[in-house]
């Protein structure tokens, strides 16, 4: 890997790999992958993309306007713009570019679906796992690309600036290694692990917004978390849980307590189909009316035939887990699922660092506000990814980056880490901002995560990729319960 690039991208999900696929052939990018090139959110995203490819029977004044009250109006208007007027574009350049196949009626028409927040039918989708195909696809044309090296299992665990760019400092294999480049684009996802339960892939420890912070950048929001209403809750109770899609509910579930009881109107109007934020809020005010945690998604009225075809993921997880959702209830309760905030950045991904950009989770757009409609993460994934490349491509033209003198590689021999910090992270983050906030319980929550931060920056530890997430970890978790407003 130690050729000279014009950019590095660290990140393999949508927005990093859409960013990379951007870039001029004369233009030599890098993606670092912390495992394999598919080890993402995206590939783990189910629902679809929401974007108005239909102006007939909608427009983008309604997608603007879903987006701004799902996020509670605290959205960046002008990001929201960006987002919903550029990302049909995009949408289109996944199918005719790439060869992303999304779901069709007979006549051919793409067979857009509903989602809880959206006042039309906008979200284009393949089955049941459109982030799935959408990395297969994206993955298969970064690897045919000539001007793009794709390094998998390489853990990013420093950023230096130089004169001109940055110096990034890796393990891979075990080993410690330094890279050049003036240019580089934090696509690392977002934060999941640093809960107890989350739908995030195990490589979700917030490693991109530990990396800007350490170098000063702006952290805005961090504590604006999503917590989906409908995470499987049945079977054996693993730390990743995997998704009862959004689309689910789209498609006409009810949502029922413990009594088997339809409750969302006691609590939204919008019932099943408010926004997420809403519906996991009311099932938690509707778990301690009920002092029962149980919940279900019910939807075997809509026929087996149907369920299978449209839904063939969720029925095979949930069979495999001892659920026929044809003919009982999905059991579900809310989990950790989107990060809202970030580091922080501009209309053309840019941070307040000279020549860093950050794209998709881990970056804060505003698109999002406080809470975030569905299908909307792909999109700002693709359309601010885009956009990171686009401004690179034109600050580098006629920009000579000399790289540095190379420091040699640091030392990764060290102490071996505790066992359990990261658990003990994950019970405080649990215990203190899960769903409704326990507010008497933030202060000593945050000295708690204060000593392990402290314990982890001073400790000679290994340098490992265990020792690089758990900081990260303990990172993420000290700048939400710092930044937490209390009451």
């Amino acid at each position: 890997m130690r050729q000279p690039y014009n950019a590095i991208v660290i990140g393999s999900g949508v927005a990093g790999l859409y960013c990379a696929l951007q870039f001029p052939p004369t233009m030599r990018v890098l993606v670092l992958c912390k495992g394999k090139m598919a080890d993402t959110n995206t590939d783990l995203a189910q629902g679809g993309v929401a974007a108005v490819l239909d102006v007939t029977h909608d427009s983008y004044e309604r997608h603007i306007e879903d987006t701004m009250i799902a996020g509670h109006r605290e959205n960046n208007p002008a990001a929201v713009e960006v987002l919903v007027r550029e990302g049909p574009g995009d949408v289109l350049r996944l199918m005719e570019r790439y060869g992303v196949e999304f779901d069709r009626r007979p006549d051919g028409t793409l067979n857009a679906t509903l989602e809880g927040g959206h006042s039309r039918r906008r979200i284009v989708h393949h089955k049941d796992s459109t982030g799935h195909e959408i990395a297969v696809r994206l993955c298969a044309a970064a690897r045919a690309s000539a001007n793009i090296t794709v390094a998998e299992d390489a853990v990013v665990y420093r950023l230096r600036r130089v004169d001109g760019g940055f110096l990034v400092y890796l393990l891979q294999g075990g080993k410690a290694e330094v890279l050049a480049a003036p240019y580089v684009v934090l696509a690392t996802g977002g934060i999941g692990q640093v809960y107890r339960y989350t739908t995030n892939s195990p490589v979700s420890t917030g490693d991109g917004v530990r990396l800007a912070w350490e170098l000063g950048c702006h952290i805005s929001n961090l504590h604006y978390v999503q917590f989906h209403p409908s995470a499987f809750a049945g079977g054996e109770q693993t730390r990743q849980r995997f998704l009862i899609s959004e689309a689910v509910r789209g498609e006409g579930a009810y949502l029922i307590n413990c009594k088997k009881e339809r409750f969302m109107h006691l609590y939204d109007d919008r019932l099943e189909l408010a926004p997420r934020d809403v519906v996991a809020k009311s099932i938690i005010l509707e778990s301690r009316r009920q002092a029962d945690e149980h919940f279900y998604l019910d939807i075997a009225y809509k026929g087996a035939d149907f369920l299978k075809a449209r839904f063939p993921m969720i029925y095979e997880k949930c069979l495999a887990s001892g659920v026929d959702l044809t003919r009982e209830p999905i059991p579900i309760f809310p989990c950790h699922h989107y990060l809202m905030g970030g580091i922080q950045v501009d209309l053309n991904a840019k941070t307040d660092l000279d020549r860093l950009y950050a794209a998709g989770e881990c970056a804060c757009t505003g698109v999002h506000g406080k809470n975030r409609l569905a299908s909307n993460s792909l999109l700002e994934g693709l359309v601010f990814g885009r956009r990171a490349a686009e401004d690179i491509t034109r600050r580098s033209k006629g920009e000579t980056f000399t790289p540095p003198p190379l420091p040699a590689p640091d030392d990764v021999a060290g102490a071996p880490l505790p066992a359990g910090l990261d658990r003990a992270i994950n019970d405080i983050m649990q215990r203190t901002c899960f769903v409704l906030p326990d507010y008497g319980a933030v202060r000593e929550g945050l000295k708690e995560v204060d000593r392990y931060l402290n314990r982890l920056r001073s400790g000679r530890f290994a340098l490992t990729r265990e020792y690089v997430e758990t900081l990260s970890l303990a990172t993420v978790a000290h700048i939400i319960l710092k930044e937490l407003p209390l009451p």
